[in-house]
């Protein structure tokens, strides 16, 4: 082989390998909910595009209020559904919609938009 097809064969190994790590094996750390003064676990959750952050970690037993706040006009991100806890919520265009709910058993659990086209994980630890 010709040193030309060498550096293409081990860039488009290297490119293979990066992809099966980006889409498969990278795991997001997440991000802990902050206790307030009124004792819920509080995280701000920007739509657009996705959620950010689309992990959140928090622990049983004590309210968490996640304050969803849509920057998009994209008809999937319209509502906010956590099946394994019925709640769901509207999330109208540039204005913060807090979703309350008391998390009692340790899991992970998701939460997506209507179309589960935008998803995201809550860990309760």
């Amino acid at each position: 082989m010709t040193p030309d097809r060498w550096i293409v064969l081990v860039g488009g190994l290297v490119l293979v390998a990066f992809i099966v790590w980006f889409f498969w094996l990278k795991r997001a750390r997440g991000v802990r909910a902050a206790e307030t003064s009124g004792g819920h676990q509080e995280v701000m959750v920007l739509v657009k595009g996705g959620y950010t952050p689309d992990t959140i970690i928090v622990r049983h037993g004590k309210p968490v209020r996640l304050n969803f706040r849509r920057e998009e006009t994209a008809s999937c991100s319209e509502k906010v559904i956590f099946a394994d806890f019925n709640k769901s919520a509207d999330l109208p265009t540039g204005e913060t919609v807090p979703v309350e709910f008391v998390p009692d058993t340790p899991g992970e659990y998701e939460f997506a938009c209507a179309m589960g086209m935008f998803r995201g994980k809550l860990v309760v630890e």
